[in-house]
């Protein structure tokens, strides 16, 4: 029996999110199901990141076991070829039996794309939440500043969660810009990208982070209030939720990258 890892895209669009759930289409169970086709064994996947209904991913972690004899770095395309177009296995390799991608610590990075043109553009609808409204990217850096470091987050997680702490170190935000081709010489036309890494993200912390941002950059919030909402933990006094569309999960980097690998 040996444990192989699997670092998965999709896009999330038309998917009730990663985790399998029995009435829905979900990004687990159709990889699952194409897996035990494949290997004609009953394989279980343990995933990185359950990624929300409409959340994107190019490099979410799962790993299975299996006793096939088919190469580990051959699995990839293998299965590629019983998936649909909008879910790709990147990459496929063995790991120590007793790797474990959500407890082996990692950093996990996020983006969240906005669209911050006066008209939205169709072919953008499916990976970026569209604001109208002109966004200082410059206040908001200013009030991501305030998320960098070990808080307690729980302003910005959403009822449900039954976590224990809602302690979570934010390594890094970065917020920038990226100018399209536009006719409209009085009104900017970009995305804006908000990208966040840190060492584990609470129930929708990141779209609430991009909500709360928003409104810095639209002048409704200032830095003080962000600075409460972290300090008092209370969610109404974080922004709102943004869309699921415009989050995409990057990647995972493992620190103890050695320890993963079956010598």
């Amino acid at each position: 029996m040996k444990r192989i890892l699997l670092r998965i895209a999709y896009d999330g669009t038309d998917y009730a999110g990663w985790q399998i759930q029995k009435n829905a289409v979900t990004v687990e169970g159709v990889l699952t199901e194409a897996l035990r086709d494949l290997l004609k064994e009953k394989i279980e996947l343990i995933g990185a990141s359950r990624t929300d209904a409409g959340v994107h991913a190019l490099g979410n972690v799962a790993v299975f076991d299996t006793e096939t004899r088919i190469p580990p770095e051959k699995i990839a395309i293998a299965v590629n070829q019983r998936l649909p177009d909008s879910i790709r296995v990147q990459s496929s390799e063995e790991v120590t039996k007793n790797f474990h991608p959500r407890y082996c610590d990692s950093i996990k990075t996020y983006e969240y794309t906005i669209l911050n043109t006066s008209i939205a553009i169709p072919t953008e609808s499916r990976y970026s939440y569209h604001v109208y409204r002109n966004l200082d990217v410059i206040a908001m850096r200013k009030a991501a500043e305030v998320l960098v470091g070990t808080h307690d987050f729980s302003a910005f997680c959403s009822a449900g969660s039954q976590v224990k702490s809602k302690v979570r170190t934010i390594i890094k935000v970065e917020i920038n810009e990226i100018p399209l081709a536009s006719f409209f010489r009085n009104y900017p036309q970009r995305k804006i990208i908000i990208r966040v890494s840190g060492t584990g993200f609470l129930y929708n912390m990141v779209r609430i982070i991009a909500g709360t941002l928003v409104e810095a950059g639209e002048g409704r919030r200032s830095i003080e209030t962000v600075r409460e909402a972290v300090e008092k933990g209370e969610r109404n006094l974080a922004g709102p939720t943004a869309p699921p569309q415009g989050l995409m999960l990057i990647g995972i980097q493992y620190k103890k990258q050695a320890d993963m690998m079956e010598k």
